[in-house]
């Protein structure tokens, strides 16, 4: 029974996640929360205080003797807006790391709204037609676009709490004019949005975070106390589920006028939220105002649950999820493509060629069975460089996998696949170059043979009009053999260059290769 683990490195707080697989699914087991406020000076100054860096790592460990109490099999950490702000953000991963050995992945705007989709799409029932996510955190807004439960876009916005309340309300309550200079900037961001059409034909919308939790609470209670005033026993709306716009403006308006604490006495704020909750507020008012929404139903669902999912997803093929995700990340790899000039129909006979001996010479290469979805996806991608300049195009290749946003792949997955795609010419993978040290020194050896099976492909491969041939691999202690079944236009080029990889071949697994005709 697998155990995996799910840590949220936010700009507010930290947030842990523990689920065990039961039957295919996932079931929590740990939750634990701790607000360290992270973003705080790195909106400020740039730099993680001291302070900060002393609270968050308490949590960690906090977090770390939990992981090990549960037994967690995987562990996933990630950061969000104020660790890709911070100047010092290494440093202190690095801290992270020698304190607890986990690889924190600093993940972008793009991939937080992504995880946040898939977490609340995979548990959310009931869930039709258009679906707009918004997710208001410390240091960035996440707005998503979802269809039938399929992410259509995604965008990230610098309208955190944390982040607006430390660059706008500085006093307590906030002045006017203080207000009115937030609310341009609200308006002057979501610009981008209504540019993008993000918010058109929505049928729901899903409000995620600790903001959302705390206007939710407070609203209702406002609705009943409203309602019981006025000895009205009536539902707060047709739809119980749904806190409507004018309440959240309501609301905004009357946390506005409040000082701390005051704010912090209104139910469901409290003492931590009540610092940062106007900011978040009228994020969410401007939001669903802009965009003319009836109001938003609140999810408890969130990042941790999206990085849960797909930890489940890579792991299990019989969990639901397994198809969905994969489907997705292979839809991402084609995009890809098409974005960079390359049609997928002509990369595909590659792929094909890499899968076939992926599989043939299992025995002879032992890579990881997740090795398989890294090759095909550097097959594919392999010729994206020429969009930048045909010479050298092996590298630039590699330089855009590396730093695109390629859809569910993490930085660790896609440094492995740009590796992968980087050495098809006459450079080798050593240690020492820019593009392996990237790469996790255990990959290293992995990507070498992985890099051999595409090289074999592409070679499969040269004569773009001839018709695709077929190969056979026998696989003997001392040597492999690939037999051609040559094509209508022959297989002469072919045969040439297989051989003439016959040599790296044997450096990399220590067996001869030999190349004949049917």
């Amino acid at each position: 029974m697998h155990t995996f683990a799910a840590i949220d490195i936010g700009s507010n707080s930290c947030r842990l996640k523990i689920a065990r697989v039961v039957q295919h699914r996932l079931k929590v087991v740990h939750e634990d929360r701790e607000v360290t406020r992270l973003g705080t000076s790195v909106f400020d100054t740039g730099l993680i205080s001291p302070q900060a860096m002393a609270d968050t790592l308490a949590a960690l460990k906090r977090f770390y003797r939990a992981v090990q109490e549960f037994g967690a099999d995987q562990v996933r950490a990630v950061a969000t807006s104020a660790m890709r702000d911070a100047r010092n953000a290494r440093a202190f991963l690095a801290w992270v790391r020698d304190e607890t050995g986990w690889e924190v992945e600093i993940i972008s705007g793009l991939e937080e709204g992504r995880l946040i989709h898939r977490g609340v799409m995979s548990n959310e029932e009931g869930l039709a037609g258009n679906c707009l996510l918004i997710d208001v955190g410390g240091g960035s807004c996440e707005i998503s676009l979802s269809e039938h439960k399929r992410i259509k876009d995604t965008l990230s916005l610098p309208l955190g709490a944390v982040r607006l309340t430390q660059e706008f309300l500085v006093n307590d309550p906030p002045a006017p004019q203080d207000i009115a200079r937030m609310k341009q900037f609200i308006a002057r961001e979501l610009r981008r949005a209504e540019r993008r059409n993000i918010a058109s034909l929505v049928k729901n919308v899903i409000a995620t975070s600790g903001t959302a939790a705390a206007l939710a609470e407070s609203s209702r209670f406002l609705v009943k106390t409203r309602a019981a005033k006025a000895s009205v026993k009536t539902a707060i709306k047709s739809d119980p589920h749904l806190i409507a716009t004018r309440a959240i403006r309501r609301l905004a308006e009357k946390l506005t006028k409040l000082e701390n604490p005051a704010r912090a006495a209104v139910p469901g704020i409290g003492p931590r939220r009540s610092e940062i909750i106007v900011a978040g507020a009228h994020v969410y008012a401007e939001i669903l105002e802009r965009f003319a929404l009836p109001g938003f139903q609140y999810s408890a669902l969130g990042l941790r649950d999206g990085i849960l999912a797909q930890m489940l997803a890579e792991r299990d093929e019989r969990a639901p999820l397994h198809e969905v995700f994969e489907r997705e990340r292979w839809e991402g790899v084609l995009e890809t493509c098409r974005r960079y000039g390359v049609d997928p129909r002509s990369a595909e006979p590659i792929c094909d060629h890499a899968t076939q001996l992926f599989k043939d010479l299992q025995k002879v290469h032992e890579l990881p069975a997740e090795y398989l979805d890294w090759l095909q996806a550097a097959a594919m991608l392999k010729d994206i460089g020429k969009f930048m300049n045909y010479q050298g195009h092996h590298r630039h290749a590699q330089y855009i996998i590396a730093n695109s946003e390629l859809y569910g792949f993490t930085p660790h997955q896609r440094a492995v696949t740009s590796a992968i795609a980087r050495y098809l010419g006459k450079s080798r993978p050593v240690a020492e170059g820019r593009t392996m040290r990237q790469v996790l020194p255990a990959d290293h050896e992995p990507v070498k043979r992985a890099v051999v099976l595409l090289r074999l492909a592409v070679a499969l491969n040269q004569d773009r009009a001839s018709d695709v041939l077929r190969v056979t691999a026998r696989v003997y202690p001392k040597r492999v053999i690939l037999e051609l079944t040559p094509g209508r236009t022959g297989a002469e080029l072919e045969l040439w260059s297989l051989r003439k990889e016959s040599g790296y071949f044997f450096e990399v697994f220590k067996r001869e290769l030999l190349v004949t005709l049917e």
